[in-house]
């Protein structure tokens, strides 16, 4: 097929014709590897499954752990390449959303998440808060527009909305203050029932933050006081109301990959894929049972960001926490294999966050762009996909974007 291409090529069709066809010698080649790594045909079922995925024009929700697991173990050059171009398929390359968190209330949680500096079972030093005022929520939402982010997310540490009538009242207003600033509004408030769901749809907000954390096998040895199933639930609860979902995961609880591969095959087959898959490298925080974890290798990270792109599509897959640690190299890396979102401010709840300025420099030496809100991935035409989409621009401060390049 390679030497088909080639000839074609050597007859010098013009620009757009050599675009189409040095994309198709990519994707043969890259299956070609895959399936001779394997030591199968792309026909195969599960091996099949890369070639499926490479060469896919929309979501499917019905994918097979071995799907995901032969996806997952494929050579990293070769995975990431083509979650790379799957990516172009439908988003725009340079475009990564900046995302800040607020933590609109701190601490004093019941639950025993054993990462977490939140839980009251924990002696990290961390002080309880009462519920942020809206005004304060507001004015720091601003402060984050203004620096180039156009999600806004808050973050509550409850188990559940039980008996929080009025302050489910006030999170509605910030929800809607939020929207009047233009920004989209994603809130993480624990479990969620249908009627609470429905009450934050009308107020207005874009997403809901439930992430099911890792695999179903792993996580009893992570959290014993909410199961796997009442995670499921509330995102039910969530997708049911037309609040879009975003869930994820923590990579580095002591989990092995073939968690990392349960834990995709969990998101990636659920009625509807989530809007967002947020990617966290976990945290240690002194004084919680996870403090003394060894620290997940990156390339077990871009690993899993990799299929996540080819089993979603569509998604936006977040850089969420962990990325402090991670050096400028390997964000970008993260970028070229999939990712469109990174949390970026002054905090991200109770861990470090990389600034808006240092980002902003980043985005600007590696010719990416933040983009706008409320942008939809659409399938793009073979002469689109190394183009920039300007209109997927984001207001950021001014000379943020001076010699921005045009193309990635």
């Amino acid at each position: 097929m390679l030497s088909k291409l080639s000839g074609s090529l050597a007859k010098g069709r013009g620009v757009a014709t050599t675009t189409r066809l040095t994309l198709a010698a990519h994707r043969a080649y890259s299956a070609a590897a895959v399936d001779s790594a394997n030591g199968t045909s792309s026909s195969g079922s599960v091996h099949g499954a890369f070639h499926r995925a490479l060469n896919a024009t929309a979501p499917r929700t019905d994918w097979t752990r071995d799907e995901i697991a032969s996806i997952y173990n494929t050579p990293l050059i070769d995975l990431t390449h083509a979650s790379g171009t799957l990516h172009r398929r439908f988003h725009s390359p340079g475009a990564v959303q900046m995302c800040t968190l607020m933590n609109i209330k701190t601490g004093g949680c019941s639950e025993d998440c054993s990462y977490c500096a939140q839980s009251s079972r924990y002696q990290t030093g961390l002080k309880a808060t009462k519920l942020s005022t809206v005004d304060s929520v507001l004015a720091a939402a601003r402060v984050a527009r203004d620096n180039g982010s156009t999600r806004f997310c808050m973050g509550a540490a409850w188990r559940d909305m039980r008996g929080r009538k009025s302050s489910l009242r006030n999170i509605k207003a910030m929800v809607e203050g939020v929207h009047a600033l233009g920004l989209e509004s994603c809130v993480t408030l624990g479990m969620l029932d249908e009627a609470q769901a429905k009450e934050l749809k009308d107020a207005g907000l874009t997403a809901y933050n439930h992430n099911v954390d890792t695999s179903r096998e792993h996580y009893p040895k992570v959290i014993s006081t909410r199961s796997y199933d009442e995670r499921l639930q509330t995102i039910s609860n969530v997708r049911d109301a037309g609040i879009k979902v975003c869930t994820g995961g923590i990579l580095g609880l002591g989990e092995k990959p073939e968690d990392h591969v349960g834990l995709l095959h969990t998101v990636a087959t659920m009625p509807s894929h989530p809007e967002s898959f947020p990617v966290n490298t976990l945290v240690p925080i002194e004084g919680t049972p996870l403090f003394k974890s060894t620290r997940i290798a990156f390339d077990a990270v871009l690993r899993t960001i990799a299929t996540a792109r080819l089993v979603m599509p569509t998604a936006i897959i977040r850089i969420a926490a962990g990325r402090v640690d991670m050096s400028e190299e390997k964000q970008v890396l993260c970028f070229m294999a999939g990712a469109n979102a990174v949390f970026t401010g002054e905090k991200m709840l109770t861990t470090a966050c990389s600034g808006w300025e240092e980002d902003l420099a980043m985005f600007k030496r590696w010719g990416l762009y933040p983009m706008k809100a409320h942008v939809e991935p659409v399938l793009r035409k073979t002469e689109e996909l190394f183009q920039v989409d300007t209109s997927l621009l984001a207001n950021v401060p001014t000379g943020a974007h001076d010699g921005t390049s045009a193309t990635v």
